[in-house]
């Protein structure tokens, strides 16, 4: 079946349901617009795929879950040499070209960036000779920063403004590194919750950004985050003229608490995806970076949750399905993937290891995204 918008689907739904009568020969679940099969996408040509690297001090008492590299702590950010050998080393067997390991604000918060400068530093130290790369992604707090919706925007601040513009600068050591990601030749930037930038001119604090960072010899190339399940045309104040691309949180870990959504979850992520990524690419001339989760239990760290759980149970199928979403659905210029997560073992949305399922979600990414 021809795929069209989530928003035509819901319409010719609610037509269907309302202007049906009474008798045998009415509509069935296979009339659903959304009942179309996920096709496998072969791969001709290898797919960039980049998982989120979690930072925790210990690791959590509530995960029942046992790593097959054994439950490490991080404590003052530092990953145990050997963990992270391992972590790279299972990375490369799951066909993960890069991690991407966030950073928080040095001007607002330079113990958390502490934290985060040690991951980072963990995973150089362990890299050696192997030359997995690396990304960095900006983590934005807005309530770090004061800047709301409602309250002072960043450029209305000198003094904020130029602490955001440092918070890069000051990774700039990282972003020459040899095994620094890179995209048509520029430096990867991802900026998390690049939504709540709130600002009278993004576009001008963006430009401002890419030349500071010229000044120095870098050239980046910005993906920008979107809130999970919201609509193309929701920001683009936030991202018109200011990033490269665009990936949205992860719509298997956020906001999955309808039950439709669930049942349907390949479809309407798919519906939702075609839409945004045409949208951003005719109206803001940005690419699309599908997002994607092996798994997610919210009960994990809630054990109340009574909502829809993207868990384990069914070997992997629905991962492969939504590996075939996001190949579907990304840019042909970069064919970049996100996996979100390597290692949230509190999500359970963890692409690692465990001694439950073996590196089976390695072996499907690898399989998903690499020619064979």
């Amino acid at each position: 079946m021809k795929r069209v918008t989530f928003q035509l689907a819901i319409v010719i739904s609610f037509a269907a349901v309302f202007s049906c009568k009474k008798s045998n020969d009415g509509p069935s679940p296979s009339d659903n617009v959304l009942a179309y099969d996920i096709k496998e996408i072969p791969v001709t040509t290898d797919y960039t795929v980049g998982a989120f690297y979690n930072g925790n001090s210990t690791f959590s008492a509530v995960v029942t879950e046992t790593p097959v590299a054994g439950k490490y702590n991080m404590p003052n950010g530092v990953v145990p040499a050997t963990v992270m050998a391992q972590h790279i080393a299972y990375a490369a067997r799951g066909g993960l070209d890069y991690f991407v390991f966030s950073f928080r604000s040095a001007s607002k918060d330079f113990n958390n960036y502490k934290f985060d400068s040690a991951v980072v530093k963990s995973f150089l130290d362990a890299n050696g000779s192997t030359n997995m790369k690396f990304a960095l992604a900006y983590n934005w707090n807005a309530g770090t920063y004061g800047v709301t919706q409602t309250g002072a925007q960043l450029d209305a601040d000198a003094t904020k403004l130029e602490q955001f513009f440092q918070d890069i600068l000051r990774v700039v050591p990282l972003f020459n590194n040899s095994n620094c990601m890179k995209v048509n030749g520029k430096v990867l930037l991802y900026i998390k919750q690049a939504q709540d930038i709130d600002a009278n001119n993004n576009a001008a604090i963006f430009a401002t950004l890419r030349s500071r960072l010229s000044a120095v010899g870098v050239q980046l190339y910005i993906v920008g985050m979107q809130n999970a399940w919201t609509p193309p045309a929701r920001y683009p104040f936030r991202f018109q003229n200011c990033v490269d691309a665009i990936y949205h949180q992860s719509f298997s870990g956020q906001g999955l608490t309808d039950w439709d959504r669930f049942y349907l979850l390949p479809q309407a992520m798919d519906q939702n995806w075609e839409y945004s990524r045409k949208y951003f690419k005719e109206t803001f001339s940005v690419d699309y970076v599908p997002n994607i989760s092996p798994a997610y239990n919210a009960t994990i760290n809630n054990p109340s949750y009574n909502g829809p759980v993207y868990a384990r149970a069914d070997s992997g199928k629905l991962y492969k399905q939504l590996c075939n979403v996001a190949k579907m659905n990304a840019s042909e210029s970069t064919r970049l993937i996100l996996i979100d997560s390597f290692n949230d073992w509190v999500g359970g949305s963890q692409l690692e290891p465990a001694n439950s399922y073996g590196e089976l979600y390695l072996n499907i990414t690898r399989s998903e995204f690499k020619k064979q």
